[in-house]
């Protein structure tokens, strides 16, 4: 019966979903066995809402299961999931504006960053780090993602909502002028041959690249930094990027562009990320060099553009060696699934990365690790560097990298929005029968432990998981400080 294999999905975190597809029901047969709306059936199975008495014994009747499991599956779903992951969300904010909880002094002279698509705020926490700049705002459709920038830039106006809806003269008017425009927007349905030149605010087709322009054109900053994923290189044969390119030259920008791995620059996690530097002063940029001695194989190839440590490049001097994972992680106290810790237990930190992302905290937060099932904890003891270090029949699908052990003595994998769920990429901690916890997690992308996160559990690890590493963006903000003062 359904009913007794369900909990061999793994950790039962699929909800509604995973019952519909163990079941082999589509989802349309399933609304009108049920006598369920297709689109009420979306919102269940996105984790849009809770599942009243009566469709929970509808959904069980067609499922063939108990209405009691259809609850408790999917009351396990909304506690772990994230609804409406991206731009289709029932939290997204409507144009909520918070204020700072520091205003600016008026003799401030660090140049001011405005950071849009800010998430958590990495990017330009990073630039903070380094003493020359200022966070003075941040725009994130979820307003958990402004409750925890906001936190964490305390002279920063954060704006919660949809920033096609959010013009750039009130962007202005809340935020005042800005000496650097920091953002990764997301690129779906980018269309490289429409002319930027022809934009207008109110295009009802504007995309969230698009409107990156549109306010980089409107607030005119000295300096721009636009991160975003290497696929961005070979989308449409490379004519995605060539179009935002040429759209900044439009605007008055030259600009120059490279392929950045953060474990290159002390940060513990191979991340590769493509990001554009502008300037309207007619600077060419110098990329900062190196700091830490890192050979992979980039998933931008052989281009130029990609930034690498290779020895014949550099001597043995000039680089320090890699930061690995238990570098960064080592000095946490162990932690089984379920449980949690909230102290250092009177651990020193081991390393110098350690010491450095303790950043002073007293208390250790987050350091909560994922509760697994007897299913998944038989998995994760078998695991090893790759699925196929499984037993044959353990599990039935997955990409290689999934129940996946982390290296100790390498930086991490790229981790995702998932990192505390063995079913993702490369997460499982290298010697404890576990994933990786919330804290290991911002950890591993630079995040000091005095970083407050704001959210439930869920959504926090999403928020760690989408983050441009600080560190990364503290090295970025050096460059252009230096090159802008010279």
């Amino acid at each position: 019966m359904l009913e007794d294999n369900f909990f061999n999905l793994g950790d039962g975190l699929g909800g509604i979903r995973s019952l519909r597809t163990q079941a082999k029901i589509k989802l349309e047969d399933l609304a009108n066995s049920a006598r369920v709306s297709l689109n009420t059936l979306k919102k269940i199975e996105r984790g849009l809402g809770g599942i009243s008495p009566d469709v929970a014994t509808r959904l069980g009747a067609a499922l063939g299961v108990s209405d009691s499991l259809v609850q408790s599956v999917h009351k396990a779903f909304l506690e772990t999931a994230t609804p409406g992951e991206g731009y289709v969300t029932s939290k997204a904010g409507n144009v909520d504006v918070t204020y700072p909880a520091q205003p600016l002094e008026r003799n401030e002279v660090r140049r001011r960053v405005l950071d849009i698509f800010c998430g958590a705020g990495g990017l330009s926490y990073g630039f903070e780090q380094t003493g020359r700049f200022v966070t003075v705002g941040g725009i994130d459709l979820l307003q958990d993602r402004i409750d925890t920038f906001t936190a964490n830039h305390k002279h920063a106006v954060g704006i919660a909502g949809d920033i096609r809806k959010i013009d750039p003269e009130t962007i202005e008017e809340l935020i005042g002028g800005v000496d650097v425009l920091a953002g990764g927007p997301p690129c779906q349905g980018f269309s490289s041959i429409r002319p930027f030149r022809n934009l207008t605010e109110s295009d009802p087709r504007n995309n969230l690249v698009e409107h990156y322009v549109l306010i980089l054109s409107h607030l005119k900053p000295r300096w721009f930094v636009f991160e975003n994923v290497v696929g961005l290189l070979t989308h449409e044969k490379g004519g995605k990027l060539e179009a935002i390119l040429e759209a900044f030259s439009e605007i008055g920008y030259k600009t120059s562009w490279r392929v950045m791995n953060a474990a290159s620059y002390g940060v513990p996690q191979s991340r590769e990320r493509i990001v554009i530097v502008g300037n309207r002063i007619g600077k060419d940029f110098l990329w900062p060099k190196p700091s830490h001695h890192y050979e992979y194989r980039s998933m931008a190839g052989r281009r130029h553009e990609t930034i690498h440590t290779k020895m014949d490049l550099f001597s043995q001097e000039e680089l320090r060696p890699a930061v690995t994972l238990m570098d960064a992680i080592g000095d946490l106290p162990p932690v089984e699934s379920g449980q949690e810790a909230t102290s250092y237990s009177s651990s020193e930190p081991k390393t110098e990365y350690q010491s450095f992302i303790r950043g002073g905290a007293l208390k250790l937060t987050w350091h909560r690790a994922t509760k697994h099932s007897p299913k998944m904890l038989e998995i994760i003891k078998h695991a090893g560097s790759s699925i196929h270090d499984l037993p044959p029949g353990m599990v039935t699908s997955g990409f290689s990298s999934c129940y996946s052990r982390l290296d100790a003595d390498r930086p991490s994998n790229t981790i995702t929005v998932n990192f505390v769920h063995p079913s993702s990429n490369r997460c499982i901690h290298p010697f404890q029968n576990r994933a990786l916890t919330p804290r290991e997690g911002a950890r591993i992308q630079s995040f000091p432990d005095s970083f407050e996160f704001k959210g439930s559990a869920a959504q926090i690890v999403k928020q760690i998981g989408n983050a441009v590493p600080p560190l990364l963006g503290a090295v970025i903000a050096r460059s252009i400080a230096e090159q802008d003062e010279a």
